[in-house]
């Protein structure tokens, strides 16, 4: 059977430590899209292991499998495997020969683009990796699979199609010159040529790469359970997310089968976990109707750190939830949960659980707000508008809940739900009730035994 880990919300929601908490009783973990912008930690006895490429099953021991639908640097991929390997674990990780490959001239272009947006507001908040590039290309069909890697005439043919293309970019379109980059031989095709020539020979030496669909198949079909892991979240799918604001794959559940070969029949009749923070974070620019404060750089219109009415708020919910990127380090934006939002994640995915993290952030406060709904041009509505226009003038409508207080959340690890607060659990219900979907799980801590367990989804 499959289990889908799906974020409900902008990314950040604690993927990686739903994916260590359950994959115990994985045999795989895929992820299926996104690349080394995601990031994933997990906690394991106070160890702390932060994932950008390698799927989060590796700290437990799992065959990881990178699939068709993710964009991999190899670089980060053997960074993070040996950074592992010293640290006492044997991460066993498969590659799809079908996923298409992270070259240095996506990286470069991937930061131009981002600082000519800057110069007039129009900047997504990537984080300069060069993930968009990439799928640009694969779109365009110029794109290097890892399969190519494996074929040193087919990987050279591919370089000469492209590299001269995005050199003309850099120089016609852009107007700057190579030589002045800072990394100028990300445009040597020679260069590029034997840098993943030999990423090439130590993915065929380890025997890494796979018919990802094949390799899926065939352990479900040998009883095997399956995990897949998606990275960043719901609203930032390029699809279903708040457009151009968004990522450029599809972390919703469809992409689970498109992004590893497995039928829809066989993603849709496995349990589909959506991931929820407790409230909200962001990183990046783009709407954010339910937001508190607000973050210099990120928030539209917002200039000065500490000129937002709720600052004070959103500065304590930050520190205490340790709201900065795992990639980035950069500070994400917060605010309260967004009913409206999850409504629309859970329509799209069609969640069978939920896993709500982060409930011990919000203790000790007198009172935990809700954004409901929303009014839009005077009418009240209760999912996301399609377009990021629309959705940048909803007000929302807040409900409010009696805070609950700051307890040994250890404790309440170990004693099960029922240990968990009166309030909070109100909170916990109200979610469920409005999505009308169960949890499965709370966290209430870092570490993977700060979780409440509620239903084992295998």
């Amino acid at each position: 059977m499959t289990v889908t880990i799906v974020g409900a919300q902008l990314g950040d929601e604690g993927k990686g430590g739903i994916v260590d908490l359950y994959c115990d009783e994985a045999d795989v973990v895929a992820r299926y899209q996104g690349g080394d912008n995601a990031g994933h930690t997990v906690v394991e006895d106070g160890t702390e292991y932060k994932l950008s490429l390698v799927p989060s099953g590796a700290v437990r021991g799992k065959v990881g499998v990178l699939g068709n639908g993710c964009v991999v640097n190899p670089a980060t991929l053997f960074d993070e495997i040996d950074d592992l390997r010293e640290r006492g674990l044997d991460p066993d990780v498969r590659v799809a020969r079908r996923a298409h490959v992270i070259l240095p001239y996506h990286r470069v272009l991937d930061g131009i683009e981002e600082e000519i947006k800057s110069e007039s507001d129009q900047e997504v908040g990537t984080t300069g990796r060069g993930i968009g590039p990439t799928y640009e290309d694969k779109a365009g069909r110029r794109g290097v699979r890892v399969g190519d890697l494996l074929e040193p005439d087919v990987l050279r043919e591919r370089l000469k199609y492209a590299v001269p293309q995005k050199r003309a970019l850099v120089e016609d379109v852009y107007g700057l010159d190579v030589a002045d980059l800072d990394a100028p031989e990300a445009f040597d095709i020679d260069a590029v040529f034997e840098q993943y020539r030999e990423f090439g020979r130590r993915l065929d030496d380890q025997d890494m790469t796979v018919n990802a669909g094949s390799f899926l198949t065939d352990a479900i079909e040998e009883e095997e359970s399956v995990m897949l892991e998606g990275a960043q979240g719901t609203i930032i799918d390029i699809d279903h997310g708040n457009y151009p604001y968004v990522t450029s794959s599809n972390p919703t559940a469809g992409g689970a089968a498109t992004g590893t070969g497995l039928s829809p029949g066989v993603v849709g009749g496995g349990e589909v976990i959506g991931i929820v923070k407790a409230y909200l974070t962001r990183v990046g620019s783009g709407p954010m109707p339910t937001e508190l404060g607000g973050v210099v750089g990120d928030t539209p219109g917002y200039d000065e750190q500490g000129e937002g009415e709720n600052e004070e708020l959103a500065t304590y919910i930050r520190e205490e939830g340790g709201e900065y990127g795992t990639v980035t380090g950069r500070p994400r934006r917060v605010g309260w949960l967004d009913m409206p939002m999850l409504r629309h994640a859970a329509r799209t995915s069609g969640f069978t659980g939920l896993a709500v993290n982060h409930i011990d952030v919000l203790s000790g406060l007198d009172e935990v707000k809700v954004g409901h709904s929303y009014d839009l041009e005077g009418e009240e509505t209760f999912s996301m508008p399609a377009t990021t226009e629309h959705w940048r003038r909803c007000e929302p409508n807040f409900r409010s809940f009696d805070g609950w207080p700051d307890v040994d959340w250890s404790s309440v690890a170990a004693d099960g739900y029922d240990a968990i607060p009166d309030g909070a659990q109100t909170y916990l219900e109200y979610v469920s009730d409005e999505l009308d979907t169960p949890v499965y799980a709370v966290g209430v801590g870092a570490d993977r035994d700060e979780t409440v367990v509620v239903e084992e989804p295998f």
